[in-house]
């Protein structure tokens, strides 16, 4: 099989289309990436302003091993491309009333913490780490890799899901262990950095705990767009093809079988596989909104509870603010109350908020001038299926709302000096990512949403038609996504081995595509 290669199509550069992308480039395929912006790395885009480097997507990086197995399967080193920088403390936990948590994989300084505040919660927390660590090795090292095509494979699943008590939500799980109200808020607030409700996203992403505790949580020196561009020079090297400013309009099919796509522009290409890295509604609602074998899964998908969506500020200081951590949440007065509204459909924007403040010039000063501090703030939002704002009126307003708040609290006269600004609003989701609703993370990851539950990595009735990203198994999140392209690739290559691909292209095909599709420099 080793003279056996498919042309394959990736729709979209974020982690999980990169890391895909790579790792079939590697396995001997010609891939072309197709990128809507001007830039690659989808949701991990670098604004750049007066000095400053602002990263507008993901910037907890966690899980490096993960990473460093794509470098690996095509003969990199990671550490060769990009310097991942230890965080330290993970995260700064704020509340009204003054109390403060260092949350970090510190266990003497975590329980010393836990003490002062809780002392009977302390015989909990380790329990707690105990059960967190079972979830991890179920969860994580056994299943998030794994593609869930089949009721079978969910069946050897759910003993172990069950014993674990998948059923129960994080925050009653965490809650089991821990008494301390605030206490409790920061061992669960976890699931919303994948765009679940604590109080309704499977016990599951309870993991997250122990994966950090293990491999720590990191920064790329540089940013974020410093670990998406290294992805790209990797693609790059191996030979995979990059096309920026190639928008989908449509994936081409016959006969149940994926032929190729057409762009916006009106160009067409032929491929054997096409891997979406697109928003699954996106992609079965308008991409394929022609094709009547995936009907089943385009209903499906619709019908499907969507994570909530965020409202973005990113903003530059000519003076810093020291006491202030790498990754902070800064909680308000309500905690279930408030998410309730988050992610249920009250209609509109709750009047409080709780906020992940970014500033990463903690870590890396040269993300902002001398002197100067680079900041971005995020509130989760209902989408725009739960709440019908009109965001180009209500956005500026909002903004300045969060502003003043964090500078009553914890940015002393901050409006004063902030020197660059601009927002990213749940219609920018909808409209710059194709994301149905707005939604910032794709499909809700509840249980009944999860694993066989989820669109599955490869379609059940187009043949050539698989998915990588946060609607896809196992989830949202750098470690989620980047497992997405694990399972979808192996799935790919094993199609291949079992004669799945009829007729499979010669090499000398491959470089006729190659000829025809690199357009690039």
């Amino acid at each position: 099989m080793s003279n056996q290669y498919l042309r394959v199509a990736v729709i979209g550069s974020g982690f999980g289309g990169m890391a895909a992308a790579i790792r079939l480039q590697a396995a001997g395929h010609q891939v072309t990436i197709f990128e809507k912006r001007d830039l690659p790395g989808g949701r991990a885009y670098v604004y750049k302003d007066q000095g400053f480097t602002f990263d507008a997507g993901p910037t907890v990086i966690t899980a490096p091993q993960a990473l460093e197995e794509i470098f690996d399967c095509a003969g990199a080193k990671l550490s060769d491309y990009v310097e991942l920088m230890p965080v330290f403390p993970f995260y700064r936990l704020f509340w009204e009333n003054g109390f403060k948590f260092d949350y970090s994989n510190d266990l003497d300084a975590t329980i010393s913490q836990i003490h002062a505040k809780n002392p009977s919660d302390v015989a909990g927390y380790k329990k707690f780490l105990d059960y967190s660590a079972d979830v991890f090795h179920q969860g994580y090292t056994k299943l998030a890799h794994v593609p869930f095509i089949n009721w079978t494979s969910m069946m050897k699943a759910a003993p172990q899901l069950i014993r674990l008590a998948a059923y129960r939500s994080v925050y009653r799980s965490v809650a089991k262990f821990i008494k301390d109200p605030e206490l409790r808020q920061v061992f669960s607030f976890h699931s919303l950095l994948v765009g679940g409700n604590p109080f309704r996203t499977s016990s599951i992403y309870t993991l997250i705990h122990f994966l950090e505790r293990k491999w720590g949580v990191t920064f790329p020196r540089g940013g974020t767009g410093a670990l998406v561009n290294a992805m790209m020079r990797l693609f790059k090297e191996k030979g995979g093809i990059l096309l920026l400013n190639s928008e989908i309009e449509k994936i081409h099919t016959n006969e149940n079988q994926v032929t190729g796509l057409q762009l916006k522009s009106g160009s067409n290409y032929q491929f054997d596989a096409v891997v979406s890295n697109a928003d699954v509604v996106h992609t079965y609602t308008k991409l394929l909104k022609h094709e009547a074998a995936v009907a089943l899964a385009r209903k499906k998908v619709l019908s499907q509870t969507q994570s909530m969506s965020l409202f973005l500020i990113y903003f530059g200081t000519n003076r810093q603010y020291p006491e202030i951590a790498h990754h902070n949440i800064l909680f308000g007065a309500r905690y279930e109350e408030l998410l309730a509204e988050i992610f249920g459909s009250k209609k509109k924007v709750p009047d409080d908020f709780s906020l992940y403040l970014h500033a990463p010039s903690r870590t890396d000063e040269k993300m902002a001038p001398p002197g100067c501090e680079a900041f971005y703030v995020l509130s989760p939002v209902p989408h725009l299926g739960h709440a019908k704002v009109d965001w180009k009126v209500e956005g500026p307003k909002y903004a300045d709302k969060i502003l003043k708040y964090m500078e009553k609290r914890y940015l002393p006269d901050l409006t004063k000096h902030i020197v660059t600004q601009r927002i990213f609003t749940p219609d920018d989701f909808k409209d710059t990512f194709n994301s149905h609703l707005g939604s910032a993370f794709s499909t809700e990851p509840v249980l009944t949403q999860s694993a066989y539950f989820r669109t599955h990595n490869r379609d059940p009735h187009l043949k050539g038609m698989y998915f990588v990203g946060a609607g896809t198994h196992p989830g949202a999140g750098v470690p989620g996504v980047v497992n997405s392209a694990k399972a979808t690739a192996e799935l790919i290559s094993a199609d291949l081995r079992s004669g799945y691909f009829q007729p499979v292209r010669s090499m000398a095909a491959i470089d006729e595509t190659r000829s025809a599709v690199d357009i690039t420099p």
